[in-house]
């Protein structure tokens, strides 16, 4: 099981804490106020670290440097950002997401590869769709027969500068478009990965779970 960082135990930095809890993950939640964790239930077996989560010494202390994940919902714009800019620039951890309210900002800091989720469309379960790796492919549309699922997908940081006809070939999956610096973009066949992009691809519901293994791994080398 992977281990999650959350910043902010309020309403909605407790329900991802009570939820990756029960899914057997190990979690640790950050917040300035002590008082905040009285939202977490007394079963709830993470670690509970006082502090602001931009402060490298308490993310240290929420174990940030062996994190999968890591969620900023506390109820600041400014300390959400920093915070996942140091989880992700400082630290290397390889999912991170920001929750912002002022969308002008999301904007921003979509372009510099930051995830945000914005205050007018919030919910739990689309920063879970961000970090779980279980949910690495987010189903938007499926087709009559149920068979062929339109999805995004979460990609190893090693296919950055890959071709997505390459991306296309190991998953078995086809790239409908993809969204970079928030907005959608049809690929063309010299289309690269690239920083921040996300893909959105259609693809068989059956395979959804593989699909998700080969492209959490880096690329196959091609044999010389």
């Amino acid at each position: 099981m992977a281990h999650y960082v959350i910043m902010g135990c309020g309403r909605v930095g407790a329900m991802l804490a009570h939820t990756l809890d029960n899914a057997g993950h190990s979690v640790a939640v950050i917040d300035q106020d002590p008082r905040a964790f009285r939202r977490l239930r007394p079963t709830f077996s993470g670690r509970q670290v006082t502090g602001v989560g931009f402060d490298r010494t308490t993310l240290a202390q929420a174990g940030i440097e062996e994190a999968y994940a890591f969620a900023a919902v506390s109820s600041g714009d400014n300390s959400n950002i920093l915070s996942t800019r140091v989880a992700r620039e400082t630290f290397h951890v390889p999912h991170v997401v920001a929750r912002i309210y002022d969308p002008g900002r999301a904007e921003i800091y979509q372009r510099l590869g930051i995830p945000t989720v914005a205050a007018v469309r919030w919910s739990a379960d689309q920063v879970l769709r961000r970090i779980l790796p279980e949910q690495s492919i987010n189903g938007d549309f499926r087709e009559s027969s149920g068979r062929l699922i339109l999805g995004e997908l979460a990609l190893d940081p090693s296919w950055l500068g890959r071709p997505l006809h390459a991306v296309e070939t190991a998953a078995g999956v086809r790239i409908a478009y993809l969204t970079r610096f928030g907005e959608g973009i049809l690929p063309r066949p010299d289309t690269s990965y690239q920083q921040g992009d996300v893909l959105h691809a259609m693809m068989n519901v059956e395979r959804t779970a593989e699909i998700s293994r080969v492209l959490s791994q880096p690329p196959v080398k091609e044999n010389q």
